[in-house]
């Protein structure tokens, strides 16, 4: 090999280990903005972070002092790899996350947060457990809203010639996901770089 292939050999090589580096360390990074209460266990490793685009859905109905508001009725939403532009999956009702392999899981409301930008949904940490065929989400066992903005409900609630109608209101949050274990190996590809109440 000639000099100038050693050195550019060389260069390309600190060029994939800084790389490397600089990926492996920025992932854990990702959720370094979110409060205590809405970290995962100590058990739990980061697996895969998503950009949710979508709704949340509000009905106009009666509380039990008789006056109308708009309460929440599901989330909808579809789910993107970490950088916005490969749908990966779905979130709706339940709360629900499907990934595009048919993999499902259902999450349970752990702690909450409020969101720091005004109108934004709070952030959330939920418990998962998997309801569908083994996939890539079926591992997932705890799930961060975070990043949230919009999704919040008019305020000022609604009238009773509004009952029933339904509002759906914009939003956009990182899912971030998290399994049992290590971490992944810095190969895999966690599409990172990115409830069911309102």
């Amino acid at each position: 090999m000639s000099v100038p292939s050693k050195v550019t050999a060389v260069f390309l090589a600190v060029i994939v280990v800084a790389l490397f580096v600089a990926g492996w360390t920025a992932l854990p990074a990702v959720a370094a903005d979110v409060p205590a209460k809405l970290q995962p266990g100590a058990n739990e490793s980061l697996a895969m972070v998503t950009v949710a685009r979508g709704v949340q859905i509000y009905e106009c109905r009666a509380n039990r002092a008789g006056e109308y508001e708009w309460a929440f009725v599901a989330p909808e939403a579809e789910l993107f790899d970490a950088s916005g532009t490969k749908k990966i999956g779905k979130h709706y009702a339940g709360p629900h996350w499907e990934s595009a392999d048919g993999s499902v899981i259902v999450g349970v409301t752990k702690e909450r947060a409020d969101a720091p930008a005004d109108g934004s949904i709070p952030w959330l940490l939920l418990s998962a457990k998997s309801v569908g065929p083994e996939g890539s989400f079926s591992r997932f066992t705890s799930v961060q809203r975070v990043h949230t903005v919009g999704g919040t409900a008019p305020k000022g609630g609604c009238f009773e010639a509004e009952s029933g109608k339904q509002l759906r209101v914009g939003y956009t949050a990182d899912y971030i996901f998290y399994a049992p274990g290590k971490p992944a190996p810095a190969s895999r590809d966690f599409d990172a770089v990115p409830e069911y109440v309102e």
